[in-house]
């Protein structure tokens, strides 16, 4: 019979040692936390939530370098107001191709040398909102690549960078025990993974079709991640927000100021990029580390089924 045929045996990922800097001996280094799409919006709120709590961050943006530039000056500010020293460094990529996303884990070993936390937020709307007997498929590919492939593809990469860093810390601590010296780090490497849907994840809405197949795709990427990193002690998280105030959202800020007035959510509110930033810092923070798969809805109430 052969041995190490099965299923985890043949994808399990084999321990090296990895260290890139000298920050890594330090027992002070701040965790680094990658966000995509992170130059405004959602992203950008996520960003600050972090660097009140001393993430470094590796803000990724697609085109506004200057958005990126302002949003991590002001990570800097946030994080100094909270006696916290970090540093920011921005990153353009295009997650939906594969150099792009090589170039993202690229710039945060060169920047950092680890990766604790990885959040999944860079996303787009249909350019022009379609009924779906009229929808095009040029429309659908483009929110598929973007929207599903380059998270999926995106998790992969950073999955197997974090399963290296937690062997090689287990062996450092190894070691350190059996010389009887503090482990490295001060032990404890938990890395993370979250990624940000949306309630159109199962809403429908029969005039962006393309775009909540997307989000139900996106959706699927959490449970099978968590399923196959737990073993690792890497949780992964879904982050599912409902209306949110952002540049995105502000076409239809009419419509939604009469459904929310109507009581389309119990809360009776638009949602902040704080909201979501401050779930993301919760679970950065290792207050969850009993769950993983698990989807935090962020959404005033949305998802509940009321008579």
């Amino acid at each position: 019979m052969s041995q190490g045929r099965g299923p985890r045996a043949r994808l399990r990922r084999k321990c090296s040692c990895f260290c890139a800097s000298a920050r890594c001996n330090s027992s002070r280094v701040n965790p680094v936390a990658l966000i995509t799409g992170a130059s405004r919006g959602i992203g950008r709120g996520i960003a600050l939530e972090l660097a009140k709590i001393g993430y470094d961050l590796v803000l990724n943006f697609a085109s506004n370098a200057a958005a990126a530039r302002q949003t991590a000056a002001d990570c800097l500010a946030q994080a100094k107001e909270t006696g916290k020293k970090i540093r920011a460094e921005i990153c353009p990529a295009d997650v939906a191709a594969a150099a792009g996303r090589q170039s993202l884990i690229g710039c945060t070993r060169k920047a950092f040398g680890r990766l604790d936390l990885l959040v999944n937020n860079a996303g787009v709307a249909p350019a022009a909102r379609a009924d779906i007997l009229d929808a095009t498929e040029e429309s659908f590919d483009r929110l598929l690549s973007i929207n599903v492939k380059g998270p999926y593809f995106l998790t992969q990469l950073a999955a197997k960078w974090m399963i290296d860093q937690v062997c090689s810390r287990r062996e450092n601590e190894a070691d350190s025990l059996a010389q009887n010296i503090p482990p490295p780090h001060g032990g404890g490497y938990r890395p993370k993974i979250i990624t940000i849907s949306s309630v159109s994840a199962y809403a429908a809405s029969t005039n962006r079709g393309d775009y909540c197949v997307s989000k139900a795709a996106l959706s699927m990427l959490t449970p099978l991640f968590a399923a196959r990193l737990a073993e690792h002690g890497i949780n992964v998280y879904e982050i599912r927000p409902g209306i949110i105030a952002t540049d995105m959202t502000a076409p239809v800020k009419d419509k939604y100021d009469k459904l929310i007035a109507e009581g389309l959510t119990p809360i009776q509110r638009w949602g902040t990029p704080e909201d979501v930033g401050r779930a993301v810092a919760a679970i950065a923070q290792d207050l969850l580390p009993f769950s993983t798969g698990e989807v935090i809805n962020v959404d005033g109430g949305f998802h509940l089924r009321r008579l």
